[in-house]
Protein backbone atom coordinates (compact mmCIF):
# COMPACT_ATOMS: atom_id res chain seq x y z
CA UNK A 1 0.00 0.00 0.00
CA UNK A 2 1.34 3.39 -1.00
CA UNK A 3 -0.20 6.63 0.20
CA UNK A 4 -0.88 8.82 -2.85
CA UNK A 5 -0.91 12.63 -3.03
CA UNK A 6 -4.65 12.70 -3.70
CA UNK A 7 -5.18 10.87 -0.39
CA UNK A 8 -3.63 13.77 1.47
CA UNK A 9 -5.70 16.24 -0.57
CA UNK A 10 -8.89 14.40 0.43
CA UNK A 11 -7.91 14.46 4.12
CA UNK A 12 -7.06 18.17 4.01
CA UNK A 13 -10.41 18.87 2.34
CA UNK A 14 -12.26 17.05 5.13
CA UNK A 15 -10.31 19.06 7.72
CA UNK A 16 -11.16 22.26 5.83
CA UNK A 17 -14.86 21.38 5.98
CA UNK A 18 -14.67 21.82 9.78
CA UNK A 19 -17.23 19.12 10.55
CA UNK A 20 -19.60 19.96 7.71
CA UNK A 21 -21.35 16.87 6.35
CA UNK A 22 -19.81 15.38 3.24
CA UNK A 23 -20.34 12.54 0.80
CA UNK A 24 -17.89 10.72 -1.43
CA UNK A 25 -19.50 12.18 -4.54
CA UNK A 26 -19.55 15.66 -2.99
CA UNK A 27 -15.86 15.50 -2.10
CA UNK A 28 -15.10 14.13 -5.55
CA UNK A 29 -16.90 17.05 -7.18
CA UNK A 30 -15.17 19.63 -4.95
CA UNK A 31 -11.74 18.06 -5.51
CA UNK A 32 -12.17 17.41 -9.24
CA UNK A 33 -11.72 13.66 -8.74
CA UNK A 34 -13.89 10.60 -9.15
CA UNK A 35 -15.83 9.19 -6.19
CA UNK A 36 -13.79 5.99 -6.46
CA UNK A 37 -10.55 8.00 -6.13
CA UNK A 38 -11.90 9.62 -2.96
CA UNK A 39 -13.07 6.29 -1.54
CA UNK A 40 -9.78 4.54 -2.35
CA UNK A 41 -7.83 7.48 -0.92
CA UNK A 42 -9.67 7.31 2.37
CA UNK A 43 -9.11 3.55 2.56
CA UNK A 44 -5.35 4.08 2.07
CA UNK A 45 -5.38 6.89 4.65
CA UNK A 46 -6.98 4.54 7.17
CA UNK A 47 -4.34 1.88 6.52
CA UNK A 48 -1.63 4.53 6.97
CA UNK A 49 -3.10 5.61 10.31
CA UNK A 50 -4.14 9.07 9.11
CA UNK A 51 -7.89 8.42 9.25
CA UNK A 52 -10.29 6.28 11.23
CA UNK A 53 -13.80 4.99 10.75
CA UNK A 54 -15.82 4.12 13.82
CA UNK A 55 -18.37 1.52 12.84
CA UNK A 56 -19.42 -0.05 9.58
CA UNK A 57 -21.68 2.81 8.51
CA UNK A 58 -19.62 5.78 9.64
CA UNK A 59 -17.54 7.92 7.33
CA UNK A 60 -13.79 7.99 7.77
CA UNK A 61 -12.44 11.08 9.49
CA UNK A 62 -8.88 12.36 9.76
CA UNK A 63 -6.85 11.68 12.87
CA UNK A 64 -5.85 15.31 13.17
CA UNK A 65 -2.68 14.91 15.25
CA UNK A 66 -1.33 12.18 12.96
CA UNK A 67 -2.22 14.17 9.85
CA UNK A 68 -0.62 17.30 11.31
CA UNK A 69 2.57 15.35 12.08
CA UNK A 70 2.68 13.86 8.59
CA UNK A 71 2.08 17.17 6.82
CA UNK A 72 4.71 18.98 8.90
CA UNK A 73 7.40 16.32 9.05
CA UNK A 74 6.85 13.80 6.26
CA UNK A 75 4.99 15.16 3.25
CA UNK A 76 7.99 17.07 1.86
CA UNK A 77 9.93 13.81 1.59
CA UNK A 78 7.13 11.85 -0.03
CA UNK A 79 5.53 14.50 -2.27
CA UNK A 80 8.54 16.34 -3.61
CA UNK A 81 7.83 19.79 -5.01
CA UNK A 82 9.42 20.57 -8.34
CA UNK A 83 10.06 24.12 -9.49
CA UNK A 84 9.77 25.00 -13.14
CA UNK A 85 9.69 27.92 -15.56
CA UNK A 86 7.92 31.22 -14.98
CA UNK A 87 4.24 30.89 -15.80
CA UNK A 88 0.76 32.12 -14.98
CA UNK A 89 -1.02 30.41 -12.12
CA UNK A 90 -2.37 30.36 -8.58
CA UNK A 91 -0.01 31.85 -5.99
CA UNK A 92 1.25 29.34 -3.44
CA UNK A 93 3.75 28.96 -0.60
CA UNK A 94 4.99 32.38 0.59
CA UNK A 95 3.25 34.02 -2.39
CA UNK A 96 -0.27 32.98 -1.34
CA UNK A 97 -2.26 36.06 -0.32
CA UNK A 98 -3.23 34.81 3.12
CA UNK A 99 0.37 34.30 4.24
CA UNK A 100 2.37 36.59 1.96
CA UNK A 101 2.51 39.39 4.53
CA UNK A 102 4.29 37.09 6.98
CA UNK A 103 6.55 35.24 4.58
CA UNK A 104 7.06 37.09 1.30
CA UNK A 105 10.56 38.35 0.76
CA UNK A 106 10.75 41.15 -1.80
CA UNK A 107 13.73 39.47 -3.47
CA UNK A 108 11.92 36.12 -3.77
CA UNK A 109 10.24 35.18 -7.02
CA UNK A 110 6.56 34.37 -6.60
CA UNK A 111 5.67 30.69 -6.67
CA UNK A 112 2.56 29.55 -8.52
CA UNK A 113 0.75 26.36 -9.34
CA UNK A 114 0.41 26.50 -13.13
CA UNK A 115 -3.20 27.27 -14.04
CA UNK A 116 -4.68 28.94 -17.12
CA UNK A 117 -7.07 31.05 -15.02
CA UNK A 118 -4.50 32.03 -12.41
CA UNK A 119 -4.04 35.72 -11.65
CA UNK A 120 -0.37 35.57 -10.64
CA UNK A 121 2.85 35.16 -12.53
CA UNK A 122 5.87 33.45 -11.07
CA UNK A 123 8.07 30.40 -10.93
CA UNK A 124 5.96 27.28 -11.31
CA UNK A 125 5.72 24.79 -8.47
CA UNK A 126 4.19 21.36 -8.88
CA UNK A 127 1.01 21.12 -6.81
CA UNK A 128 0.42 18.28 -4.38
CA UNK A 129 -2.05 16.80 -6.88
CA UNK A 130 -3.08 17.91 -10.35
CA UNK A 131 -6.54 19.09 -9.25
CA UNK A 132 -5.31 20.94 -6.13
CA UNK A 133 -5.25 24.40 -7.79
CA UNK A 134 -8.87 24.06 -8.94
CA UNK A 135 -10.00 22.75 -5.55
CA UNK A 136 -8.11 25.50 -3.72
CA UNK A 137 -9.67 28.22 -5.86
CA UNK A 138 -13.07 27.14 -4.52
CA UNK A 139 -12.14 26.66 -0.83
CA UNK A 140 -10.14 29.30 1.06
CA UNK A 141 -9.31 27.07 4.03
CA UNK A 142 -8.07 24.25 1.79
CA UNK A 143 -6.04 26.83 -0.14
CA UNK A 144 -4.36 28.01 3.08
CA UNK A 145 -3.52 24.46 4.16
CA UNK A 146 -2.03 23.59 0.76
CA UNK A 147 -0.05 26.84 0.50
CA UNK A 148 1.40 26.37 3.98
CA UNK A 149 2.28 22.79 3.13
CA UNK A 150 4.11 24.09 0.05
CA UNK A 151 6.18 26.36 2.30
CA UNK A 152 7.23 23.22 4.16
CA UNK A 153 8.01 21.51 0.86
CA UNK A 154 10.29 24.26 -0.51
CA UNK A 155 10.96 26.90 2.14
CA UNK A 156 13.98 27.78 4.21
CA UNK A 157 14.22 27.23 7.98
CA UNK A 158 12.64 30.56 9.03
CA UNK A 159 9.77 30.16 6.56
CA UNK A 160 9.22 26.56 7.61
CA UNK A 161 9.06 27.56 11.27
CA UNK A 162 6.36 30.16 10.57
CA UNK A 163 4.46 27.78 8.28
CA UNK A 164 4.56 25.05 10.94
CA UNK A 165 3.13 27.41 13.54
CA UNK A 166 0.42 28.55 11.13
CA UNK A 167 -0.48 24.98 10.12
CA UNK A 168 -0.75 23.85 13.73
CA UNK A 169 -2.95 26.88 14.47
CA UNK A 170 -5.20 26.23 11.47
CA UNK A 171 -5.52 22.49 12.18
CA UNK A 172 -6.45 23.20 15.80
CA UNK A 173 -8.86 25.95 14.72
CA UNK A 174 -10.62 23.59 12.30
CA UNK A 175 -10.86 20.91 14.98
CA UNK A 176 -12.12 23.33 17.64
CA UNK A 177 -14.86 24.46 15.24
CA UNK A 178 -15.96 20.85 15.01
CA UNK A 179 -15.69 20.01 18.69
CA UNK A 180 -14.76 16.42 19.36
CA UNK A 181 -15.60 15.13 15.88
CA UNK A 182 -11.95 15.00 14.82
Amino acid sequence: MVLKPQDLLVLLKIVAKQGEAWSYSGLAHELFMSPSEVHSGLKRAQKAGLAVSQGADSQPRPITRALEEFVIHGAKYVYIAEKGPVTRGVATAWSAPMIASELLNASEMMLVWPHPEGRSRGESLSPLYKSAPDAARNDGILYELLALMDVLRVGRAREKKIATEQLVYRFRECVSNVGSAM
